[in-house]
C-alpha cells in the first residue's frame, strides 16, 4: 500500500521561480532582437533566438508545474507530474533545433561576413548578460533535482553563454575587425548547450520508457531488505520506475520467515524503503518461507 503525495512549498518555490524567470526573460528579448537586428551581428541574434526559446521553454515549464498540482483522479491515478517531464524532453530537444539553425547561419557567415556594429552589440549583450545572470540565479534557488527546473536552467545557461560569447565578439571586432569571429563563437555556445541538452532529454526519456531510478538498483534494494529488515528471507521480482525525479516507485516480492507477523514486517520494509531509498509508494506482495514437513 502506497502513501499519498502532496504538493508541498517546494513545488510552489519552483513555479514561482520559473514565473519570474520567465518574464524577465520575455522582457528583454525584444531588445535583443532589435539590437541583433540594426548590428548584424550573428551571436547577439543568436542569443535573442535563445531568449524567444526561453521565454517560450519557461512559460511552458511555469505550465507544467501548474498541470501537475492538478489532483489524481480514476483516470490518472498518480496525477499529472509527468507533464513536468515531458516540458523538459521538449525543452532539451527544442535547444537541438536551436543549435542546428546557429550553425547552419555560422557556416554561411564565416564564408561571406557581413557587416558588423561593434558597438550598439557590445551595449546590448552587456544587458543581456546582466538579465540572464539575474534568471540564472533566480532557477539555481528552485529545486535544482526537479528535471523541469534542470531543463529551464538549461535554455538560461545556454542564453549566459550567448551573451558572453556576444561581448567578447563584440570587444575582438571593435580592437582587430575580425569578423568570423562572431560566427565562430555562436558555434562554440552551440556546441556546449548541445551537451547538456542531451543529458537532460536522456534523462527524461528514461523516466518516459519507465526506467529504474539509480538509485533503486535491485541487487542493493533486494540485500539492503534482507540484511535490515527482521524476518526478511527473500526478495524478489522488483520493478522500480519513477513519476518524475523526485517521485520514485517501486514493487517487490518479498518472503518472510514462517511465525512473523505479516504487517509489522510489511510496514518495517515500507519504512525502510522510504528512509534508505526515498520511496514514498510502494507495493510489497508478501509470501510465506515453507518449512520442509519432518518425516
Amino acid at each position: 500500500m502506497g502513501e499519498g503525495h502532496s504538493h508541498g512549498g517546494g513545488a510552489t518555490r519552483n513555479e514561482s521561480r520559473v514565473a519570474l524567470g520567465a518574464c524577465l526573460t520575455a522582457g528583454f528579448m525584444l531588445a535583443e532582437v532589435i539590437g541583433g537586428a540594426i548590428s548584424g551581428s550573428l551571436a547577439l541574434i543568436a542569443d535573442a533566438a535563445h531568449m524567444l526559446t526561453d521565454s517560450i521553454a519557461l512559460i511552458f515549464a511555469w505550465a507544467a508545474f501548474r498541470i501537475a498540482r492538478r489532483p489524481a483522479t480514476w483516470r490518472h491515478s498518480f496525477g499529472l507530474e509527468r507533464v513536468q517531464v515531458l516540458a523538459a524532453l521538449l525543452n532539451g530537444l527544442s535547444l537541438f533545433g536551436i543549435a542546428g539553425w546557429i550553425v547552419f547561419e555560422a557556416v554561411e557567415r564565416y564564408g561571406q561576413p557581413v557587416p558588423i556594429l561593434a558597438g550598439p552589440m557590445l551595449v546590448i549583450a552587456i544587458l543581456g548578460l546582466l538579465v540572464n545572470v539575474t534568471v540564472f540565479y533566480i532557477l539555481t534557488t528552485a529545486d535544482r533535482d526537479n528535471l523541469n527546473i534542470r531543463g529551464a536552467i538549461l535554455h538560461v545557461m545556454g542564453d549566459l553563454l550567448g551573451s558572453v560569447a556576444a561581448i567578447i565578439a563584440a570587444v575582438v571586432i571593435m580592437w582587430t575587425g575580425w569578423l568570423p569571429i562572431d560566427p565562430i563563437l555562436s558555434v562554440l555556445v552551440s556546441i556546449l548547450v548541445l551537451r547538456s541538452a542531451w543529458v537532460v532529454a536522456k534523462d527524461a526519456v528514461h523516466i518516459l520508457l519507465e526506467g529504474a531510478p539509480a538509485k533503486l538498483e535491485a541487487g542493493i534494494v533486494r540485500s539492503d531488505l534482507i540484511e535490515t529488515v527482521d524476518g526478511v528471507r527473500d526478495v524478489h521480482h522488483i520493478h522500480a520506475w519513477s513519476i518524475n525525479q523526485e517521485r520514485p516507485m517501486i514493487t517487490l516480492n518479498a518472503r518472510l520467515a514462517e511465525g512473523v507477523v505479516m504487517t509489522e514486517v510489511v510496514t518495517a520494509i515500507k519504512r525502510r524503503l522510504q528512509e534508505r531509498f526515498g520511496v514514498g509508494h510502494a507495493t510489497v506482495e508478501v509470501e510465506f518461507e515453507k518449512t520442509p514437513a519432518a518425516d
